[in-house]
């Protein structure tokens, strides 16, 4: 397939072939919603073809489409929160934790109905999570641990004794509902595996049952985070393993955080 292939299947609409061979007309809901996505469908036609260069060219352009989308869609979860007055705390919880999780959710998704096996489905969940965690915050905090390390105090405006610091008010009661919410998640998925024989399938009732608990595992940790954030109950007084008292040197940092 070439890319005015990609491109001109990206505009139309048109019946396929499924594994056993047989023709599969296309539903109204597929129409909707092939125009509904249709302006992100041409943009990602222009990923190169697999056979280009072996399938790099597709798999690093890929990955950047991938990661400028999360970004424009964080942005505007994170300016929806503001407009709406939502503290910052609240808003990443909800509104850019999940657009920037729309990808990873639509790709496990597609795993879970193309795939044999659960792997993908479930293994693309915890590795985008290690990403985030050990990438997504290890490699800023490496840099910015450099320039503070590199800078002197009359660079930087403040004297950081050569550490980089920033404190969190809300991150340790959030990490300890997180973890005992994906400690559940995953008895869940081990109770299916012995109910089911599988961590993903089964009857109707054990699939609406499954969903049913992991979507109120999420509200659950919604729900207790937001209440931490706006002190219900005084537990927002608490530090949860962290140092309530420090603060960051950086004056213009706090400033642009009040």
């Amino acid at each position: 397939m070439t890319w005015g292939d990609q491109f001109i299947n990206a505009c139309m609409l048109h019946p396929s072939k499924n594994e056993d061979g047989e023709i599969t007309d296309i539903t109204s809901v597929e129409v909707f919603l092939h125009f509904t996505c249709i302006g992100w469908k041409l943009l990602f036609s222009f990923i190169p073809p697999p056979h280009y260069a072996g399938g790099w060219a597709c798999f690093f352009v890929s990955l950047i489409f991938t990661g400028g989308v999360t970004f424009v869609v964080g942005e505007f979860a994170s300016m929806f929160g503001c407009v709406l007055g939502i503290p910052p705390a609240i808003t990443a919880i909800t509104f850019v934790a999940l657009g920037t999780s729309l990808p990873d959710t639509f790709a496990s998704m597609v795993a879970a109905t193309q795939e044999k096996y659960a792997d993908s489905a479930v293994g693309n969940v915890t590795g985008s999570n290690s990403v985030n965690v050990f990438l997504g915050l290890g490699l800023p905090w490496v840099i910015a641990a450099m320039w503070e390390s590199s800078s002197t105090e009359a660079e930087k405006g403040y004297d950081s004794k050569g550490a980089y610091f920033v404190p969190s008010e809300t991150l340790g009661f959030s990490v300890i509902v997180f973890v005992v919410v994906a400690i559940i998640a995953i008895l869940i998925l081990v109770i299916r595996r012995c109910m089911f024989g599988g961590e993903l399938g089964g009857s109707q009732t054990g699939r609406s049952v499954s969903a049913l608990l992991l979507t109120s595992l999420w509200f659950i940790y919604i729900v207790m985070s937001i209440l931490q954030t706006a002190n219900v109950g005084g537990i927002g007084d608490y530090g949860w393993g962290i140092d309530l008292t420090q603060s960051n040197p950086n004056s213009k940092c706090m400033k642009k955080a009040k």
